[in-house]
């Protein structure tokens, strides 16, 4: 049995709302159902930025000056 869903009020850019409607249109899923994919991809993003944090924790930490001297010395700046 499927989770009742939630009820919110999102107050949107008009004209992010113009282009909502029309993608509902011509997707034929409601605008809830776009706001909820998009939620959820961003939310995933999150989830995998977090996880990649998680995995490089143990890593040595180099200033933005040294970054910057190790790119220049390589030649990519």
């Amino acid at each position: 049995m499927a989770t009742p869903a939630k009820r919110a009020t999102v107050y949107f850019d008009p004209d992010i709302h113009k282009a909502l409607k029309l993608k509902s249109i011509e997707t034929s899923k409601s605008i809830s159902d776009l706001v909820n994919d998009a939620v959820k991809a961003a939310l995933a993003e999150d989830a995998e930025d977090l996880a990649a944090f998680e995995e490089r924790a143990g890593e040595p930490l180099i200033s933005f000056s040294e970054m910057l001297k190790r790119l220049k010395n390589d030649g990519r700046i």
